[in-house]
């Protein structure tokens, strides 16, 4: 995937919300193969490639991390135009991970714009230092999720063993 594409579909964050315009969100575009199989390695590929997946998340063309960072809405929150009473708000949901599934989602949908496919997976508490250590994140920025990029292909593996396959879809209500 060209550099450019890469840019403009992570470019799409600076219209993502946030709350208070707080703009906590951070990504780290992986585009390097040595790294790309490092983070596959500590994320346990194998054992779905051993499954009968193909290997998404190693052999994708580049991975988008998406992180946030708390600290960046409590600093909004505490300046005088967003005060309540004098104090910051008694955060009723965390809105930085709200907002970084906005921006992921945007992402998605800019990757798609593009001709790209994209999938997206979580990172296992017991593997999520390790991932820290191969980013190279500050301590006071939180991995949300990863969005593998890459070109389309058929994908009869997880039509058939994951669970948009295995389990069905909920009724409307």
């Amino acid at each position: 995937v060209p550099r450019e594409t890469l840019e403009r579909i992570v470019g799409t964050i600076r219209r993502a919300p946030s709350a208070g315009f707080s703009q906590g969100q951070r990504l780290v575009v992986v585009a390097e193969p040595e790294r790309r199989r490092a983070i596959a390695e500590a994320v346990e590929e194998n054992y779905y490639v051993e499954q009968g997946f193909a290997p998404w998340i190693s052999g994708a063309a580049a991975l988008v991390v998406v992180c946030t960072r708390e600290d960046d809405y409590h600093d909004r929150y505490r300046q005088p135009d967003k005060l309540q009473d004098g104090d910051e708000i008694a955060w009723p949901v965390p809105y930085w991970y709200a907002d970084a599934g906005a921006a992921a989602m945007l992402i998605m949908l800019a990757a798609i714009d593009e001709g790209l496919a994209a999938g997206v997976f979580g990172i296992p508490a017991e593997r999520m230092e390790r991932m820290r250590e191969l980013l190279e994140l500050p301590g006071d920025v939180a991995i949300v999720e990863v969005i593998t990029l890459g070109f389309p292909a058929e994908d009869a593996a997880s039509d058939r063993l994951s669970s948009r396959g295995t389990r069905p879809r909920r009724d409307s209500r």
